[in-house]
C-alpha cells in the first residue's frame, strides 16, 4: 500500500490545485451579494408585467443601494408560495393573496398600497345580448347565466364578487348561476370572454376594466358594466421579515419609504398606481382577512 508520503509529486500538485480552486469557489459564493427578489400577482398580460416591473426593480436598486430583481409568477397561488418559501421577499399582492401570504409567514408586513386601494371595487359586467344595463342594486337577472370569475384567489375577481353574490342572493355562486364556478385566469381574460359572448357575465377589477377601455382594448358597448360593488381594501406591497435579517435592521422601513416616495410618472405607471402610493399596515386588510376566513379561503 502506498501512503501519502509516497504519492507522486505531480499527483500532489494536482490535488493541491483542486483544493485551492474549491476554496476560491467557496469564497466567491460566500461573498456574492444578496439580492432582493420580488414578484407580483399576474392579474394582466405577463409579458407586459415583466417590462413594467423591471422599471420598479431599477428604482428600488438605486434607492436602496442593493441588487433587486423581479421574478414573474405563473399564477396567484405561485406568488403566495414563492413568498411563503422565501424565494421572493417582497410582493405586490391582492387583498386576498396578501392575507394568505402574511398568514403563512409570521412577521410579514403590508407596507404600502396605492392611494386608490383602501377604496377598491369590482365591476360586474355583462354581454350586450343580455340587455342588462347599469343598476344601483345587485342585478338578480344574472341568475342562471353563464358567469366567469377571474383567478380563483383574486380579491376583485373572485373573493369580493362571491361575497356580494352571497350577501344579495343568499345563495352560493353555483346555486345562483346553476353551474360550477368558472375561472378565466385574470381580469383581462374575463373582460374579453364577456365581450366575445363566450360568457354572458363576469366580475373583474374596475381599474383593469377602465384601463382596457381607455387603451382601446375593450368595447364597452359589448362588455357592459351592470353593477359596481361597495368599496373594500385591496392591493398591497407586502415585505418578508427576512429582509431585515439579510440586509440589516431597518431595511423594510427603508423599502416602505422608497415606495411611498415614488413620484416619477413612468415608475408609478409601471406599478399601475399613477395616483401614487401610501403607507399600509396589516390592520388595513383585516376586513379582507375576516371575509376570507368566513368564506373558507383562509384557515
Amino acid at each position: 500500500m502506498v501512503g501519502p508520503e509516497h504519492t507522486a509529486p505531480g499527483c500532489r500538485r494536482t490535488a493541491v490545485a483542486c483544493l485551492l480552486a474549491l476554496a476560491a469557489c467557496t469564497v466567491q459564493s460566500s461573498t456574492k451579494p444578496a439580492v432582493l427578489r420580488f414578484s407580483a400577482i399576474p392579474d394582466a398580460n405577463t409579458t407586459e408585467l415583466a417590462e413594467k416591473y423591471d422599471v420598479v426593480a431599477r428604482y428600488l436598486a438605486e434607492t436602496l443601494g442593493i441588487p433587486v430583481e423581479y421574478v414573474p409568477a405563473a399564477d396567484y397561488s405561485a406568488s403566495v408560495e414563492a413568498f411563503r418559501n422565501g424565494d421572493v421577499q417582497l410582493a405586490w399582492f391582492g387583498g386576498l393573496t396578501g392575507a394568505q401570504a402574511r398568514a403563512a409567514v409570521p412577521g410579514a408586513r403590508a407596507i404600502a398600497q396605492g392611494r386608490i386601494d383602501p377604496a377598491f371595487k369590482s365591476y360586474f359586467v355583462a354581454h350586450a345580448s343580455t340587455a342588462l344595463t347599469l343598476s344601483e342594486t345587485f342585478p338578480m337577472e344574472l341568475a342562471g347565466m353563464r358567469f366567469t370569475f377571474g383567478s380563483d384567489t383574486s380579491t376583485s375577481g373572485r373573493l369580493m364578487p362571491e361575497y356580494f353574490i352571497r350577501q344579495n342572493t343568499q345563495q352560493s355562486p353555483p346555486e345562483f348561476f346553476g353551474a360550477p364556478n368558472t375561472y378565466s385566469g385574470n381580469h383581462d381574460n374575463t373582460a374579453k370572454l364577456v365581450e366575445a359572448g363566450t360568457f354572458q357575465a363576469g366580475a373583474l377589477s374596475y381599474k383593469r376594466y377602465d384601463a382596457m377601455v381607455a387603451e382601446g382594448l375593450l368595447e364597452p358597448e359589448l362588455c357592459r358594466v351592470i353593477w359596481v360593488t361597495p368599496e373594500y381594501p385591496d392591493y398591497n406591497w407586502t415585505a418578508h421579515p427576512v429582509l431585515d435579517e439579510r440586509f440589516g435592521p431597518g431595511t423594510i422601513d427603508r423599502l416602505q419609504a422608497a415606495l411611498v416616495a415614488a413620484r416619477d410618472p413612468a415608475l408609478l405607471a409601471a406599478m399601475q398606481r399613477e395616483e401614487g402610493l401610501i403607507e399600509a399596515t396589516n390592520a388595513d386588510f383585516q376586513p379582507i382577512h375576516d371575509i376570507a376566513v368566513e368564506l373558507e379561503f383562509l384557515r
